[in-house]
């Protein structure tokens, strides 16, 4: 029981906590937008069977934290970058974040009216492989992190459960307010294709920043808060035109 009174624990813990929670909300953004093409019996279901995924997912990650660590053994060497395991795992990750983003988006811009009625709805089943697969991705990419921050299992066990459920709470309402607004769901959806990006260019070789990201995010959510704030106070009042008369 000494751990309940090492700080460098509870330190960890939330740190890691924080951590998960941050990246979690990418899958977040991801089930909310898969899960909107189920039936409404099926949405609270995929939404709660995704999340405890990603814990599962994770936490057995962890188990086998050896085999993630030799991910980042080089395997081949490509115009003077070392590809490792973890760069092709990104690379496939990126590259379909960005595929299902742009097809969401063009069906969301370029979709004729009553072709997304003829479209057959996807199955249970592909809605939660999908989530799956981005599970896998995320997951790799936490646990390298979260081993780099302590050296104690159980407390990234600990901080997984915590943070999924935090998720599990706060994401009916993530959920909820994204396909409410049109807007705000064309702006998650940018979100994810940034995210797409990122893990892309992290398998090439090149580092980005996080803060940069987040950053951008940041700023685009409060710029789409202030718009929204503007649509609540009323359609804006419109002036005489002279020219009209």
């Amino acid at each position: 029981m000494d751990w309940l009174t090492n700080p460098e624990i509870w330190v960890a813990l939330l740190t890691l906590t924080v951590l998960e929670v941050v990246l979690g909300v990418d899958n977040v953004i991801f089930i909310s937008i898969l899960a909107s093409k189920l039936p409404k019996e099926e949405q609270d279901r995929a939404r709660v069977v995704g999340l405890s995924l990603a814990a599962v997912t994770r936490i057995l990650f962890l188990l086998s934290i050896a085999w993630i660590m030799a991910l980042k053994k080089p395997l081949f060497a490509l115009l003077g970058h070392e590809v490792t395991g973890k760069d092709l795992v990104l690379l496939a990750g990126g590259l379909f974040l960005i595929y299902k983003s742009v097809k969401e988006i063009h069906e969301r811009l370029e979709g004729e009216p009553g072709h997304a009625a003829k479209r057959v709805a996807p199955s249970f089943a592909s809605v939660i492989g999908q989530v799956l697969l981005l599970d896998i991705v995320f997951s790799i990419d936490s646990v390298i992190t979260a081993v780099g921050l302590t050296s104690y299992v159980p407390v990234m066990v600990a901080a997984i459960l915590i943070s999924v459920g935090i998720m599990l709470v706060a994401s009916k309402g993530i959920y909820a307010f994204v396909n409410r607004h049109p807007t705000v769901k064309m702006l998650a959806l940018s979100f994810l294709l940034l995210v797409g990006f990122t893990l892309v260019a992290e398998g090439t070789g090149v580092h980005i920043p996080k803060g940069y990201v987040y950053f951008a995010m940041g700023f685009a959510v409060f710029v789409e808060w202030l718009n929204l704030r503007a649509g609540l106070r009323g359609s804006p009042v419109k002036l005489h035109d002279p020219y009209e008369e």
